[in-house]
């Protein structure tokens, strides 16, 4: 989670590791341009995302609780195609009085479009909350829920890192306005303007074995950085907040392990390294690291949210994990979230 830092000075040449670009030489337009024209379309937004969305609309009980808003739309100059953004929120004011008893909560999802159980586990999550009455009597209750259930379309339609302008977009949640993508920047007015007194923010993600193969790679390449390889975790981890936005950081660490044990039931968790890490952070507790999601511009601090965290799903477990263990994975890590929320009063 550490930026990229140059290596220690050496005059032994970069090796090739990644056939665009010029080793040890940042890209330029040019080595741009060659990427995006190397990028393949996989999926379409409209059908398994769009149309999932069109299709809980017609459901009762999501008419009498939600209403879904355009909150944005990216605009691909190359191709000419547009690709609206859509937000699943309570219905009614988000407007808070002295007698209100609910907690505002978001779930964001695809920031990575790669990421595949972070868009449909946000999806799955809004489905089993309107066809559950367990969930309907428990949750709808006490939170006001918004999900932006894919955040960065066109990447997750060319299974992507990156957005089309090559730009990383789990890095750019800022208030700083000129390291805003158009996805970052969009989704963070929208949820401005929704309410400034956010409580739980939950972000959907992956860590998937092309991170080693083709996305890490690519990311070093473009910075004219070497590119040594990296341990990647076998099963599901957290990414909390290390600066914990105003709550100790025993308050944040807890709702990590509530989410780490809710996940149990589903999958397994990542063990640290020789080291005691995962992904080069110190594992704090089972499955869990802190990081300054601030600093970094993470999706996960967009609201400021006192109790936020990062999913990481690891689909490619050689222990064998199907894409719809992944989704419930996720859903596991929202519903553990909110039952720790709940069990707070």
């Amino acid at each position: 989670m550490s930026p990229i830092a140059p290596p220690p000075a050496t005059d032994a040449p970069i090796q090739r590791y990644y056939p665009i670009g010029t080793p040890g030489t940042p890209w330029t337009t040019k080595e741009d341009e060659e990427w995006k024209a190397s990028v393949q379309w996989h999926r379409s937004y409209q059908e398994e995302v769009v149309q999932k969305i069109e299709a809980l609309k017609e459901i009762d009980v999501f008419q009498q609780n939600f209403v879904v808003e355009e909150y944005g739309c990216i605009h691909i100059s190359d191709t000419k195609k547009e690709y609206p953004l859509y937000a699943i929120r309570s219905s009614g004011e988000w407007t808070e009085t002295e007698a209100d008893t609910k907690w505002n909560m978001v779930v964001t999802g695809g920031v990575h479009g790669y990421e595949t159980s972070g868009v449909q586990g946000a999806l799955l999550f809004v489905k089993q909350l309107v066809e559950s009455s367990e969930y309907q009597t428990k949750y709808l209750s006490k939170f006001r829920i918004c999900v932006a259930p894919c955040v960065t379309p066109w990447a997750y339609e060319h299974v992507q890192r990156w957005n089309a302008d090559l730009f990383d977009p789990n890095r750019s949640f800022k208030d700083d306005a000129s390291v805003q993508t158009k996805e970052s920047a969009a989704l963070m007015s929208y949820l401005k303007i929704l309410t400034s007194n956010w409580y739980v923010q939950i972000d959907l993600h992956e860590t998937t074995n092309t991170d080693l193969t083709e996305f890490m790679p690519a990311k070093h390449a473009k910075a004219g950085l070497p590119y040594n390889g990296e341990v990647i975790p076998d099963g599901f981890y957290l990414v909390g907040d290390d600066e914990s936005s105003g709550r100790k950081k025993s308050e944040q660490l807890a709702f990590c392990q509530a989410i780490i044990e809710s996940v149990k039931k589903v999958t397994h968790i990542a063990e640290p390294d020789s080291n005691g890490n995962i992904i080069d952070e110190l594992a704090v507790s089972e499955g869990i690291i802190l990081v300054p999601v601030e600093q970094l511009g993470l999706c996960c601090s967009a609201t400021k949210a006192p109790y936020t965290a990062t999913t990481e799903v690891y689909p490619d477990s050689p222990r064998g994990i199907s894409a719809d263990a992944c989704n419930q994975a996720q859903v596991a890590a929202i519903t553990g979230a909110m039952d720790h929320i709940l069990s707070l009063t």
